[in-house]
């Protein structure tokens, strides 16, 4: 369950209100709309017939994007992940949880 998901990473889920942003992470919400734009600009006059060809670009265009340099830092998405985030991620649990 997700609290056992909660429970194996010591960390309590407080999840924020329907309706109410500013519960959010406002730095997320917008990180996701930036790849979402960045990547549905690319995409826009291509026309796919299937899944599995649509999630095959968005995962193309997805590398690209986490090697660009961040115009603030100067270092890519994918750079930042392997030195910031990487090396405290801890282990999944052993057995798969329900949700």
């Amino acid at each position: 369950t997700y609290a056992e998901l909660a429970h194996h990473y010591g960390t309590a889920v407080l999840p924020a209100r329907p309706y109410k942003p500013k519960d959010k992470a406002t730095k997320a919400e917008v990180a996701v709309q930036v790849v979402e734009r960045w990547i549905l600009a690319r995409l826009r006059h291509r026309r796919f017939f299937s899944l599995v060809e649509l999630n095959t670009a968005i995962r193309q265009l997805r590398g690209q994007m986490n090697d660009r340099p961040l115009q603030r830092h100067k270092i890519s998405r994918r750079e930042l992940f392997e030195t910031l985030d990487k090396p405290v991620l801890r282990p999944l649990p052993p057995h798969r949880t329900s949700t």
